[in-house]
């Protein structure tokens, strides 16, 4: 598969969207279901300013739905595959210190000859 430049450029803003630590406790907050504001600043100890730009952020890359109801505003995640691509990059992050973990055991094993 190829991709064109303007097709990486929106692949890279997405995975840019994803880059912050913060937009990913929001999204972790959510992935139980929809939430406003409030709920989601109590689950991931953020500030109120902090979660309201990340949603925004979040709500404009349509990775997130916001739907009002009465005085609050629900925000809920649109993509769940986003949880499949964590699990994914985790795995492999895993694989990784593993590999190092046994690197370093075998250098360990050589200085002690």
């Amino acid at each position: 598969m190829t991709f064109n430049p303007s097709a990486l450029t929106q692949v890279a803003d997405y995975f840019k969207v994803l880059s912050e630590l913060s937009r990913l406790q929001v999204l972790c907050s959510l992935k139980s279901g929809s939430k406003n504001v409030t709920e989601i600043m109590e689950e991931t100890g953020l500030g109120q300013a902090n979660v309201s730009k990340h949603l925004k952020i979040l709500a404009q890359s349509g990775i997130v739905s916001r739907t009002p109801q009465g005085v609050s505003v629900y925000y809920e995640i649109v993509e769940p595959f986003i949880f499949d691509l964590c699990e994914l990059v985790g795995d492999r992050l895993s694989v990784r210190l593993q590999e190092q973990s046994q690197q370093l055991k075998q250098l360990e094993g050589l200085r002690q000859r």
